[in-house]
């Protein structure tokens, strides 16, 4: 199942941080109350869009996971495009500054790519919510195209400045992969590839894609995770 997205939501807020910085308020009473609500609004969105995807998810589903009124919601999101486009940024914010966090003393652009295909791999098992989400919204292109796609080009670039790295492609590349690591999530979470191996075989399949020979795709692959990562 697929989601028709416009250009507006591909460029809404949501995905995209405003260059302009703001003097930072106060927060009132009636600020955090917003707050509150419209993360309550969509952390149920999230689960239900990964429950059933986004297409049968009805706006008064949402606002009675939440336990809103149904006119809260209009206060918050002019859509379910919009909700959508906030529970896709909200995750992929924060799985992202993980795997910042997990690779940052990583000095091999090989292995960076390949910790950060392991982790996303390993979300099918660790946070099936988030993993059901992505591979049920099919938006594999547009997560390339936000926060996550930002740091895909980043440590692709690295390695092709390293020379660690060649592709025919850098568009090709980043978008095969995006794809390949959806497919390998969705296999994990059917059932139909083994967990045990499916992110390192995923990571080395991905960096034989980025011109890394086999043999040292299969080495790098199977180096042992940064502890934060482990079981």
């Amino acid at each position: 199942m697929s989601v028709h997205v416009t250009d507006e939501f591909i460029n809404s807020d949501f995905l995209i941080a405003s260059d302009t910085v703001s003097p930072v308020a106060t927060p009132t009473r009636t600020s955090r109350r917003r707050e509150a609500t419209r993360a309550r609004l969509v952390a149920a969105a999230r689960e239900l869009f990964a429950e059933q995807g986004f297409e049968p998810t009805r706006i008064n589903e949402i606002t009675e996971r939440a336990d809103v009124g149904f006119g809260s919601f209009y206060n918050h999101f002019a859509s379910k495009d919009a909700i959508v486009a906030a529970v896709i940024a909200t995750a992929v914010e924060e799985h992202g500054s993980a795997v910042d966090a997990l690779t940052a003393d990583l000095e091999d652009p090989a292995e960076v790519v390949a910790v950060a295909h392991r982790y996303f791999v390993r979300l099918a098992g660790d946070d099936p919510i988030w993993a059901w989400l992505l591979v049920r919204l099919d938006l594999s292109h547009n997560v390339l195209s936000s926060a996550l796609g930002e740091r895909a080009f980043r440590d692709l670039q690295a390695g092709l400045d390293a020379g660690r790295f060649t592709v025919a492609s850098v568009p090709v590349a980043l978008v095969g992969s995006g794809g390949a690591l959806v497919g390998v999530m969705r296999g994990v979470l059917d059932g139909a590839i083994p967990a045990d191996r499916a992110g390192t075989d995923h990571a080395a399949g991905v960096l034989r894609l980025f011109g890394v020979p086999a043999a040292d795709a299969a080495e790098v692959a199977e180096r042992p995770l940064p502890p934060a990562t482990r079981p």
